[in-house]
């Protein structure tokens, strides 16, 4: 028998870097495979790095083939794209899709991706709407299993500074409490339990097109030790 392969697409990401450190610590998948656009350090005993253009659907393909679940949990910045809408779609629209794409073709059966809370294709919001359309795509891409969570606000310390954000963590953290309701989908959640949720979602076998919100993904997130 094959070994399992995990591959991740947006492993440097905040979210990705805590899905690959689970990985390490599980014994689901005996090979954990990331795909990126330039070298990056890594001494997991189980990884191997795969350089990719993310553009090009038959290095996409080498890259994904033999892959059990591809995790997506990548995504860009305004700041990065410099404001370049057409630059920001290719990152978070194009890559999950072409990735999907390359799943249903290649017989990968399982698709789990970090999307947001509120995301809606007819949504006013650029991002929203973006992360909208991703999600209305991948759910005729033909992937047997789907599973997207929609997180609030992730809060982790990320690589990269970004002030506005952290200083919205702690403005988040202060009233999350009083987010109840219809609002509690909106409550914070912590990268490590995403990254957890995911790595359960790939373990279950139903066929379909699931999204977890703040309550599923704290539940699911509880069934393993996020550390």
């Amino acid at each position: 028998m094959s070994a399992k392969i995990a591959t991740i697409i947006g492993a440097t990401g905040l979210t990705g870097n805590h899905l690959v450190q689970l990985l390490q610590k599980d014994h689901t998948y005996e090979i954990i495979r990331l795909l990126v656009r330039r070298p990056i350090q890594t001494n997991g005993p189980k990884t191997e790095v795969k350089l990719i253009d993310f553009s090009d659907y038959e290095s996409l393909r080498l890259g994904i083939e033999g892959s059990e679940a591809v995790f997506c949990a990548v995504g860009t910045t305004q700041k990065k794209v410099k404001g370049n809408k057409d630059d920001y779609r290719k990152v978070d629209y194009e890559i999950p899709l072409r990735a999907a794409r390359v799943c249903k073709d290649s017989g990968c059966e399982k698709f789990i991706i970090v999307s947001s809370v509120g995301a809606d294709p007819e949504s006013r919001n650029f991002y929203l709407q973006l992360k909208g359309e991703v999600e209305r795509d991948l759910k005729i891409s033909g992937v047997r299993s789907i599973h997207v969570m929609q997180p609030g606000m992730l809060l982790g310390k990320r690589n990269e500074k970004r002030m506005l954000e952290r200083g919205g963590q702690t403005v988040m953290k202060a009233f999350s409490r009083l987010m109840k309701g219809s609002l509690n989908k909106y409550r914070p959640i912590h990268s490590k339990e995403v990254a957890a949720a995911m790595l359960v979602c790939s373990r279950q076998d139903d066929p379909g097109f699931f999204v977890h919100q703040y309550d599923d993904m704290k539940r699911l997130s509880g069934m393993i030790s996020v550390g």
